[in-house]
């Protein structure tokens, strides 16, 4: 049987031009940034930041698209007129400047910055109030802040938390949390589509163990209906949806990741010349000479790239 010939002249004529004459700078943002936001998450979620300036710096058009779309650690700054902490984010910039939650504004000044409309204010303040005595409940310290914002069919808004320990110091961590969701109104009845985002990174340095670099970023998504009787139902609602995914992300943290990396440094420091390793030396052969613990090193560190690629 002959091999099928594709007839292009069956092609609408936009599609009948020469591969020659299509502009590849048209094509040139669908390939860049999902290979950017790759290259990001392979990377250690520590440096996002620099990494991020280091390819807008190469391609300044992604700018935009990348800083909406890659999470990154939070930052945080004092606001000016309430002396409090809050932190930022995409989510409550508009160009180089941050608006803050509590009073509102922004740093540096910014005359027709965008902000949220009288009635969304409104839950942004009490949900400001509600998600501070949620960050000394659960964290015992750090810094939070919530913004909302408009939707053509509700509104939409972004939970921030963060938690620092030691920072610059030889044992260090943090722990940053993001939450954006939409809330859709639907009669009595409101859609909740809820995206949580957690960052950790820990370290710790000794003359023992050297220097140790843990990091990584897990997400997940949830979508429900939920009644609503007032304004303030919503502040409750999001409310439930930020602790059940909260709690349900800082479980599998502790069981799935911690339990198995716990396992892998047990391993690594075994120092018998376990049956086990002698068959690896045999198998991969090793110089009798060379310290078999290495042999040992090398299946545990597979082990542990292993896990650390499922988050």
């Amino acid at each position: 049987m002959a091999d099928a010939q594709f007839d292009s002249a069956l092609l609408p004529s936009p599609w009948r031009r020469p591969i020659h004459a299509i502009d590849p700078a048209c094509c040139l943002p669908l390939t860049i940034i999902p290979a950017s936001r790759d290259l990001l998450r392979r990377l250690n979620p520590r440096d996002t930041k620099q990494n991020l300036q280091a390819i807008t710096s190469i391609v300044p058009d992604l700018t935009e698209d990348l800083l909406s779309s890659v999470d990154q650690p939070l930052e945080i700054r004092k606001c000016p007129k309430t002396d409090r902490d809050y932190l930022l984010c995409d989510y409550n910039r508009d160009g180089d400047s941050y608006r803050s939650p509590w009073s509102n504004e922004f740093d540096p000044p910014l005359e027709d910055g965008t902000v949220p409309s009288e009635r969304v204010r409104k839950l942004e303040v009490a949900a400001n109030e509600a998600f501070d005595v949620y960050r000394e409940l659960y964290y015992e310290g750090g810094v939070g802040s919530v913004y909302f914002w408009d939707l053509d069919d509700g509104f939409a808004g972004v939970i921030l938390l963060k938690k620092g320990v030691t920072p610059g110091a030889k044992s260090s961590g943090e722990w940053d949390s993001i939450h954006v969701f939409e809330a859709t109104d639907r009669a009595r009845m409101s859609h909740y589509k809820l995206t949580s985002t957690v960052i950790l990174h820990l370290a710790n340095e000794s003359e023992s163990l050297g220097e140790m670099d843990l990091s990584g970023n897990m997400t997940r998504q949830v979508e429900v209906d939920l009644p609503v009787e007032s304004d303030a139902s919503h502040v409750a609602n999001v409310g439930r949806l930020v602790e059940d995914m909260e709690l349900k992300m800082r479980n599998l943290l502790q069981e799935v990741y911690f339990g198995k990396a716990k396992d892998v440094v047990g391993e690594l420091r075994s120092k018998c010349r376990s049956p086990f390793l002698v068959r690896i030396e045999q198998r991969s052969g090793y110089p009798p000479g060379d310290d078999p613990v290495y042999a040992q090193l090398v299946v545990c560190l597979s082990v542990k790239e292993a896990i650390i690629a499922s988050f």
